[in-house]
């Protein structure tokens, strides 16, 4: 069973953008805001939700659809690179942002959070909040890539796949075995695998994640993240399939504070949302956004 997800305040589609990419407001107007961006690539941000929300209490939330995922979808022929979700993220931002901009990342969102800070366009970016950072160099994204094939391939996701096929659930009610083969596909981003359950599903774009992967080549973030001077924090479960050193070394780079969330894989708004949330919360509030 899915989560009920609210309404958002508002909703629409950019003007500016190249495709027209779809956006939702949620949250009280006036109030500071954040600009969150999705994981994938190639997914769309409806399945942050509705745990994320928890920070509409006291900001307004800005989300969009990339463009290639959700209702962003696009049929231009010319493959979709990281430096596109760049040039996106800046027109979307001066499109939907009124002041300061400060990025909320989850995933791969916080490695674009963190190409588009070191890519120097305006809007410039006043803060960011990296929640489970995509790995920022290519040979942790393999390190992750072999960790997470291990974990899907465990005894216990094994056992329950057979468990669901056996079950007659897929003749019964196809909606619950589509939601629970979904479920197990994502289990192993989980500290503890049966925690995998009433989750938001999300369809990937694979042409739209394979583009973007393969245009980032041998990437290494570091360099870049090294020469800013953006207050941010990095929030990372141990668990993580994502290696920690990864989450270490962005900390490091931008010398932030890294928040490490225990006992808690790759998905800390579900596994561990009170630490989560208190920790953002404690940074927004101790550093102000800057024009």
């Amino acid at each position: 069973m899915t989560q009920f997800i609210p309404a958002p305040r508002e909703s629409g589609y950019t003007q500016t953008t190249a495709v027209p990419l779809y956006w939702a407001r949620y949250g009280a107007a006036g109030a500071p805001q954040l600009l969150v961006l999705h994981g994938g690539p190639g997914a769309h941000h409806d399945y942050l939700l509705p745990q994320m929300l928890e920070l509409a209490r006291d900001h307004e939330l800005v989300f969009y659809d990339q463009r290639g995922g959700g209702k962003s979808k696009s049929d231009q022929a010319a493959p979709i690179t990281w430096r596109t979700h760049v040039d996106d993220l800046a027109l979307t931002a001066r499109e939907l942002i009124s002041g300061p901009l400060t990025l909320a990342g989850y995933s791969w969102g916080g490695l674009l959070s963190m190409l588009y800070a070191t890519s120097r366009i305006s809007p410039f970016v006043s803060r960011m909040v990296l929640i489970a950072p995509a790995s920022v160099t290519r040979e942790h994204r393999k390190v992750f890539e072999t960790e997470f094939a291990r974990r899907q391939e465990s005894d216990w996701v094994k056992s329950e796949r057979a468990a669901l096929v056996a079950s007659g659930l897929r003749e019964r009610d196809p909606d619950a075995y589509r939601q629970r083969g979904f479920e197990l596909s994502v289990a192993g981003y989980f500290a503890h695998m049966e925690n995998a359950h009433d989750l938001t599903p999300f369809r990937v774009t694979s042409r739209v994640q394979q583009s973007v992967w393969e245009s980032l080549g041998d990437f290494d973030v570091r360099p870049g993240l090294r020469t800013l001077s953006i207050p941010s924090v990095v929030l990372q479960g141990r668990q993580d399939p994502i290696p920690l050193a990864s989450g270490e070394e962005i900390a490091g780079a931008l010398r932030a504070r890294l928040v490490v969330l225990e006992d808690c894989g790759h998905v800390p708004y579900v596994e561990r949302p009170a630490e989560l949330f208190s920790a953002i919360r404690s940074f927004l509030s101790a550093v102000p956004t800057t024009d």
